[in-house]
């Protein structure tokens, strides 16, 4: 008898999409279980047109998307500017938070964040972050056992630098650390960041070597050692990893290393686990493909099941949508079914527009839930 898929349900978050593309998505799951979406769409990665998307999974079936955000009249002169890069959390008691970004490009970008008490429903108007302040970047936050909110960040103005900005306040206030890198020796931006069980502190994510840069914390982020490089290939594309609640750690990537051409290497997405944050093993390809993207992942541990979703490219644009994997200790390496409508390499180059593009075999969790979302392109 075959042994059955890991993926038990893949969904379309929203068919038909709402924008020609979408990209950089993030995943949060409230505190009284109800998950949340978000991503930014438009006409494509840097068009003024662009937004940031939120979509509600209801007990069936994922809720129509809204757009909650955006940078209209945000320009000189009232002109529109772009939304990037989305970001949802809570904390242990406050609201559900959103960070994003609004500016012409990354380098030139900046930070805002806005709250919902209704678990996505209303948010309040979106307040503009202190200069230098960005919020986080691409990947959740953590909060620490006295209440202190990390947010992993970075900026590429002055080559890329990983930073930590904390917030004592539930994210009213905010500093920020010193860069974690020398960028001449490791250009690493979009930490993520795990909270062992032992009390140290890890950043990890996505470097310009081709490989994924780490650093650890004794003291709760005062203090960090040199930034070193794990032997983990990566294609220099955006990465996240979670702590699961049975002590390992979790880490969502692209296995391999960088082509001349930005999407090159970005064809598969896999899963790793880890006991130290340094000794990684692939337990899981997720994606394998020679033409299509799997790029910028989010990773979350939920209550009762984990889910993947992910954007899907198609002759007409992008779409969202979502796999729900099967929860078993028996579950076999496998990739995933995909959703259907898949491109050839002629229609993905024909429905790709030009992009401003800033970046531009079995797991079987011990204790459950841990949901995955990752941008899909043709």
């Amino acid at each position: 008898m075959p042994t059955p898929s890991p993926i038990v349900l893949s969904e379309f978050i929203a068919d038909p999409a709402p924008t020609p593309q979408a990209h950089a998505s993030t995943l949060l799951e409230t505190r009284d279980g109800t998950l949340l979406a978000a991503w930014f769409g438009g006409a494509h990665e840097g068009a003024a047109d662009v937004g940031i998307w939120l979509a509600q999974r209801g007990a069936q079936h994922w809720q129509p998307p809204r757009r909650i955000a955006d940078g209209a009249h945000a320009g000189a002169e009232g002109a529109a500017l772009p939304a990037w890069n989305p970001v949802l959390f809570q904390s242990g008691t406050g609201p559900v938070q959103l960070y994003y970004k609004l500016g012409p490009n990354p380098r030139d970008w900046w930070g805002l964040r806005t709250t919902s008490d209704d678990d996505g429903a209303h948010w309040s108007p979106p307040q503009r972050l202190p200069d230098g302040i960005l919020g986080p970047i691409k990947n959740k936050p953590v909060q620490l056992p006295n209440g202190r909110i990390l947010a992993p960040s970075s900026s590429e103005d002055r080559g890329w630098r990983a930073h930590l900005e904390w917030s004592d306040d539930d994210g009213a206030h905010w500093q920020r650390g010193m860069p974690l890198n020398d960028a001449k020796a490791i250009g690493a931006i979009q930490p993520s960041l795990l909270l062992h069980p032992d009390g140290r502190l890890q950043a990890l994510g996505r470097s310009q070597q081709n490989k994924l840069f780490s650093t650890f914390s004794l003291d709760g982020g005062l203090h960090w050692q040199t930034v070193h490089l794990l032997d983990v290939e990566n294609p220099n594309s955006g990465t996240d990893a979670v702590m699961l609640r049975d002590g390992r750690a979790l880490l969502v990537y692209n296995p391999a290393i960088a082509g001349k051409d930005w999407w090159e290497g970005r064809g598969t997405l896999a899963v790793a686990v880890s006991n130290d944050g340094v000794h990684w093993q692939r337990v899981l390809t997720l994606e394998d493909s020679a033409h299509d993207e799997f790029s910028y992942p989010a990773v979350i541990q939920t209550r009762n099941g984990w889910c993947m979703s992910a954007t899907h490219g198609s002759a007409d644009g992008s779409n969202m949508w979502c796999s729900i994997p099967r929860d078993s200790a028996h579950a076999a390496p496998a990739r995933h079914p995909r959703p259907q409508r898949c491109l050839s390499a002629e229609q993905r180059h024909a429905a790709t527009p030009p992009m401003l593009r800033h970046d531009d075999d079995g797991f079987a969790p011990r204790d459950s839930p841990v949901a995955l979302h990752a941008d899909r392109r043709h």
